[in-house]
């Protein structure tokens, strides 16, 4: 499969040879006009895997970039995801014209607004900002052509289901959906069934396989002894750019002080910290000016960062999924990596689902202070009601939308072409 030429002279640049699995998989499918629920590992390219044929798109059909209405919308759990989509954007277009604009919260939304009112071809947005900026008449999304989810687990685990509804039902029923993600529990398969239509379905990350690369351990401790724990795995020879994943923002901020007084660099990142603040302790650890990022699960998901050799769970997270995603931060693109989960007796819970989840007993650093009984536990989980599903109009009019698909986009640029290869597709 051909793409775009100037799209192919950008990724030659960027020494891009051979597509990776989920790339292989779910670019050509997209290119045809399918919607995609794919399911990858972090740092194997679900950004390339979306952004590539949107980019295709806009290089062959050119259409123009209307004021407040963009054709591409790309939703990501996070501020700092989404300033990675978006450099990948720039990266890959390049040679393309097109606009593109980033929406999140914590900054001033004024020159978001000016850039969305000169007209924009790719919006990039975290749900709160979108929602709010929608509110004020800023965002029309009537003309949405393609609909990407990023990272469609998290956003649900994230609080942002109400969000997401009110956005989904101002999309236009007659779209294509690229919803991607690590992982793909029966929450999101559910999420899918409602909004996708048709969907090609690319799982290249079995949960028995998607952690290779990294080894994987499990330290029994008490609670008072964390730290301490912590400061001696930090001392180690081999260990040099550290990511510790704390359970709150306070518990961030406290440990950080402490790595901090026992003689490391250290920075924190987590929800309260200001936008600045974040990218300043990014930009911090990327040049090795900290050795020790100090997060919340803000960090657990996009955020790729070169040459991490430890993920430590200082505390366990409460969600299986989000292990998988913590863990991800090293070992990227086929690189070693170690991950090191600090357990205390009341953990042993989550410990047990996340062994479940990966299939994978992991490796006991001091197996004479296994805190596990022999019969398992109850785990207890919290009562989420199910998507109902924001879109009714594309919830009733699936078969409406196949019509509409082999019809073609009407006066709409690029209708022919782009109908053609739906059509195509379908058959």
């Amino acid at each position: 499969m051909e793409l775009f030429p100037k799209l192919q002279r950008a990724l030659k640049e960027q020494g891009y040879e051979q597509p990776t699995p989920i790339q292989a998989q779910t670019i050509p499918a997209a290119v045809a006009g399918r919607d995609v629920l794919g399911c990858a590992q972090t740092g194997t390219g679900k950004t390339a895997a979306f952004a590539l044929p949107i980019l295709d798109y806009l290089g062959n059909e050119q259409p123009p970039a209307r004021p407040n209405r963009p054709t591409t919308l790309v939703l990501a759990p996070t501020r700092e995801l989404a300033i990675q989509i978006s450099e990948s954007f720039r990266t890959y277009g390049k040679h393309i014209r097109f606009r593109e604009a980033l929406v999140y919260g914590g900054v001033r939304q004024e020159g978001q607004v000016r850039a969305i009112r000169r007209g924009v071809d790719v919006l990039i947005a975290t749900p709160g900002r979108l929602l709010d900026l929608m509110q004020q008449g800023h965002i029309d999304l009537g003309s949405v052509e393609f609909f990407v989810l990023d990272e469609a687990d998290r956003m649900l685990d994230m609080g942002f289901l109400p969000a997401l509804e009110k956005i989904i039902s101002e999309l236009p029923s007659h779209r294509q959906s690229l919803f991607f993600s690590a992982t793909l529990p029966p929450k999101i398969r559910n999420l899918a069934s409602e909004l996708l239509f048709n969907p090609i379905s690319v799982d290249v990350t079995p949960k028995s396989s998607s952690l290779e690369g990294i080894e994987q351990v499990v330290k029994f401790v008490q609670r008072d002894k964390k730290v301490t724990s912590l400061q001696k795995l930090l001392s180690g020879e081999s260990v040099d750019r550290v990511i510790v994943f704390t359970r709150t923002k306070h518990g961030a901020n406290g440990l950080t002080k402490k790595i901090e007084k026992a003689g490391f660099r250290a920075a924190a990142i987590h929800g309260n910290k200001t936008q600045n603040a974040r990218q300043k302790a990014l930009e911090a650890f990327r040049r090795k000016k900290v050795q020790v990022l100090v997060a919340t699960d803000v960090a657990a998901r996009g955020i790729d960062i070169a040459g991490v050799t430890h993920v430590v769970n200082y505390d366990m997270p409460v969600d299986p999924e989000s292990y998988v995603h913590r863990i991800g931060r090293t070992g990227r693109a086929g690189a070693e990596g170690t991950a090191v989960s600090f357990c205390t007796p009341d953990e042993c819970d989550e410990l047990r689902a996340i062994e479940k989840l990966t299939g994978k007993r992991l490796t006991v650093e001091n197996p004479e202070s296994d805190f596990r009984s022999s019969s398992p536990k109850t785990r207890k989980t919290g009562n989420r009601k199910p998507f109902r599903g924001g879109n009714p109009r594309a919830r009733n009019s699936n078969r409406g939308r196949q019509d509409r698909r082999s019809s073609g986009r009407g006066k709409k640029a690029g209708a022919s072409n782009r109908a053609g290869r739906q059509k195509a597709a379908a058959s």
